[in-house]
């Protein structure tokens, strides 16, 4: 069988849900559980009862959208995603695994293909970590990595809780969070890189995500006046980070594969004739390899212990997030590959750089992702975008490794 999507359809409906919550940009805009976010649940319930579909509401606000297959006794094929966004996204990441697996859907109905295993779309709630800390939330849950009475307490920048989101929302469903029986877990998603395109490739056949380590760091100095103070007296954080940051470069110049990200850096007091008294920034360190990643942070721990000495400083460190190097399932990485081959479609493999939802699943279900270019590699951005062609393709992709794992009657 040689299965395709309707493109068309494809792409008409993934400007449709862009229509909602629109960014100022032509991007898009959903924070998790705010009004615009529960409109695009709504249009995909919506669409998804017309493909014969029932739901299910976990409480973690995970939306569960199944087509019975012929024994509905066997662990489902899931396929799945997000739909929020960051607060200036753009129309495709999340988005695209979501309605690409709705097209498939739409595809077996037309054609009256039944499966042998049931077949469900999984909408995770706040994959974006935009509203509330951490990302991946709804799926962490559901898999165990975090603790749904923990997360429950989480708040957004206005006070209001997660559990208070997901009760305002009308997505506090009754079923609890936690895993079941998964044969296979399926994510097509748009790369958020430029690999694809540089090489020229149509699929990113993903085998695996990079390790994450996410770290608060606080330097404390002495604030003093600006022009009365000799360079020589001063206990500067800002010149202790800009210091960090320099020696930080070399480290992971010097190692491959290696990622560093300050997102974010605060002073105090913040006056412009006041040498600070205190700086806070953000560390994300990324590599493919646990072993790797954790001499990264070791070496990153040692050097700010180093410079702080030598400047007159100290300094807290505080690990907040970690998750480790993943590598997912040869079953369904094989099945990916082997879709991927049969349509003719040009590929490569590769590794996320970025975290979803399947790093999450992958720890209770076997589990392979999907990538298709995304132009320059830009996302979380509102200029995101893809071609229709690319979209079709990855939809294509994954019917048809959908399909070999559902096993059609």
């Amino acid at each position: 069988m040689n299965l395709k999507v309707n493109k068309n359809r494809l792409w008409q409906s993934l400007m449709q849900m862009a229509e909602i919550g629109p960014g100022k940009h032509g991007g898009s805009c959903r924070l998790a559980l705010t009004d615009v976010d529960i409109e695009s649940r709504n249009l995909f319930k919506r669409w998804a009862s017309e493909a014969g579909c029932c739901f299910r509401l976990d409480s973690m606000g995970n939306l569960f959208a199944r087509r019975e297959g012929e024994n509905p006794d066997v662990a489902p094929i899931i396929m799945g995603s997000h739909l929020d966004t960051q607060p200036c996204g753009g129309r495709f990441d999340g988005v695209l695994g979501v309605l690409g697996a709705l097209e498939i859907l739409r595809v077996l109905q037309e054609n009256n293909i039944k499966t042998e295993h049931p077949l469900e779309i999984a909408v995770w709630m706040n994959e974006e970590g935009a509203r509330f800390s951490p990302a991946m939330m709804g799926s962490g849950v559901f898999s165990g990595v975090f603790k749904e009475s923990e997360i429950y307490s989480h708040k957004d920048i206005n006070g209001i809780s997660v559990e208070q989101a997901l009760h305002r929302s009308n997505q506090l469903g009754n079923e609890p969070c936690k895993s079941f029986p998964i044969k296979a877990y399926y994510e097509l998603h748009i790369e958020q890189g430029p690999v694809l395109e540089l090489n020229n490739k149509t699929i990113g056949v993903v085998t695996g995500a990079q390790g994450i380590s996410w770290s608060h760091v606080t330097l404390n100095g002495q604030s003093a006046h600006a022009g009365t103070t000799p360079m020589n007296y001063r206990k500067d954080p800002v010149i202790g980070m800009a210091r960090i940051v320099k020696g930080l470069q070399k480290i992971i110049k010097e190692q491959e594969g290696a990622l560093y990200t300050i997102g974010r850096i605060e002073s105090q007091p913040a006056s412009i004739n006041s040498v600070a008294s205190k700086v806070f920034f953000t560390l994300d360190l990324r590599h493919g390899d646990d072993a790797t990643l954790n001499k990264l942070q070791q070496e990153f721990k040692n050097l700010v212990s180093e410079t702080c000495a030598a400047e007159g400083l100290t300094n807290t460190i505080k690990d907040i997030w970690q998750a480790p190097a993943i590598s997912f399932d040869k079953n369904c990485i094989s099945k990916v590959k082997a879709a991927t081959e049969h349509l003719g479609y040009s590929y490569q493999k590769i590794i996320s750089g970025a975290g979803h939802d399947a790093c999450q699943i992958a720890s209770v279900a076997p589990v392979s992702m999907i990538f298709i270019p995304c132009e320059g590699g830009l996302s979380h951005n509102e200029a995101e975008s893809i071609s229709p062609e690319d979209a079709a393709a990855g939809a294509d992709v994954l019917l048809n490794a959908v399909l070999e794992s559902a096993v059609i009657n």
